[in-house]
């Protein structure tokens, strides 16, 4: 169930590389991008990745969007990402079927109303919503015609209709309500099928709905902070998810797990930058 023993204080934004067969993962609070046996330090806070091709990720952080070199771990500034606003950061993020990545924002202490989802496509960054607090749940239908995203301390996944070039072309509608309650949905991803797996922070598990957000069953993990879920492995049905160990002191926390399902993910989608 352990797949990777490194304690984060924050992990976030598993990505499995398709081309690579490699799971990426951060460290938001540790300013740390993780692979097995490897990681890369940065000067801020980095959350979530996308991939542009077989040695290059799009990274998000603090300060803007940047094009990393997997081989040699340098990088370069695509766009400027809330560069001006000191109080906030990058936080869940992931890259849609139309080769667009969606990014969110949320301030550094969780302030009501300091978060923003953006969408970059094709060198255009452009804002999406706004007036949010912890922005998570970013992914999307196998069709490409839906998005979902939440606000976690709503306990609501919304699902919004895109258009054929992937941007958003009505308003969000509800989806999964977990009002109620304990369940604060993290980071999700959508299988091949459609269905949604939600990791809920605070109860140690990653939650599977159905197209419909009927609930289908749950993955219990034995870190509570469990935080964002990924599909990978060699035929896509392992599920990966990481954890955070900030606040807490458990053998387990921080770590990154897995598990072995009869579910099929989507390959992650590649970023086109032009």
């Amino acid at each position: 169930m352990i797949f990777d023993a490194t304690k984060c204080t924050l992990g976030e934004g598993p990505l499995w590389h398709p081309l690579r067969k490699q799971l990426f993962w951060f460290d938001i609070l540790g300013k740390r991008l993780h692979t097995r046996g490897q990681h890369w330090d940065f000067d801020t806070y980095v959350s979530a990745a996308g991939w542009v091709d077989h040695d290059t990720l799009v990274i998000a952080s603090a300060k803007g969007l940047h094009r990393f070199d997997i081989n040699t771990g340098e990088q370069s500034l695509l766009c400027d990402l809330e560069a001006d606003n000191a109080g906030t950061r990058s936080n869940d993020g992931r890259a849609d079927p139309q080769g667009g990545f969606w990014i969110g924002t949320m301030g550094l202490n969780a302030e009501l109303g300091a978060g923003s989802i953006y969408r970059y496509y094709k060198g255009e960054l452009r804002k999406l919503y706004g007036d949010l607090q912890i922005t998570n749940s970013i992914c999307f239908a196998p069709s490409g015609d839906t998005a979902y995203f939440t606000d976690t301390n709503t306990q609501m996944v919304m699902a919004v209709s895109l258009d054929t070039d992937g941007w958003p072309n009505d308003d969000p509608q509800l989806h999964i309500d977990l009002r109620g309650t304990n369940f604060r949905p993290d980071g999700a991803v959508c299988d091949a099928n459609g269905n949604l797996f939600s990791a809920q922070w605070g109860v140690g598990r990653v939650a599977a709905y159905d197209p419909k957000g009927h609930f289908i069953e749950a993955f219990n993990m034995p870190a509570i902070q469990s935080s964002c879920p990924a599909f990978g492995g060699e035929n896509l049905q392992t599920l990966y998810c990481t954890s955070a160990a900030v606040g807490r002191d458990g053998t387990d926390d921080g770590k990154t797990f897995s598990f072995q399902t009869t579910y099929t993910g989507q390959a992650d989608h590649q970023v086109i930058l032009a």
